[in-house]
């Protein structure tokens, strides 16, 4: 991902709308009801902790890993079955935030392929 893609993008405020849209749509898309039963019922802590890593991701604020240390990102959820169907979902998740809410079509584009290469990094199941 290319420096100051968080700038591009809106920072903080369009991270936020990102991950509320990301898991209004866990709540809404058929296919992503098997994710959406990983999580608890109550969002609001993961909310922050992906409001968090994605800033810091995205070439914003640290607040992820001042609080939590590295993101082991795949060893944090091998506790969850991730099949290609749990990727999938995940990722029409992600790609339905993305598009209402990054206009840039760049910077779009850029965070979609790294989150297509993390959620496929993240399966541990067939």
């Amino acid at each position: 991902m290319s420096e100051g893609v968080y700038q591009r993008i809106g920072g903080a405020a369009t991270i936020d709308r990102v991950v509320e849209s990301f898991y209004a749509a866990m709540e809404t898309l058929p296919q992503a009801k098997t994710i959406r039963a990983m999580h608890a019922d109550n969002l609001d802590g993961v909310k922050k902790v992906l409001k968090k890593y994605l800033s810091e991701w995205t070439g914003g604020p640290a607040l992820y890993s001042p609080e939590r240390g590295a993101p082991r990102m795949r060893q944090r959820h091998m506790g969850f079955s991730i099949d290609n169907a749990a990727r999938d979902a995940w990722m029409a998740c992600m790609d339905a935030a993305l598009d209402a809410h990054i206009a840039d079509l760049q910077a779009r584009a850029e965070l979609r392929a790294a989150m297509k290469k993390l959620a496929d990094w993240m399966r541990n199941a067939e």
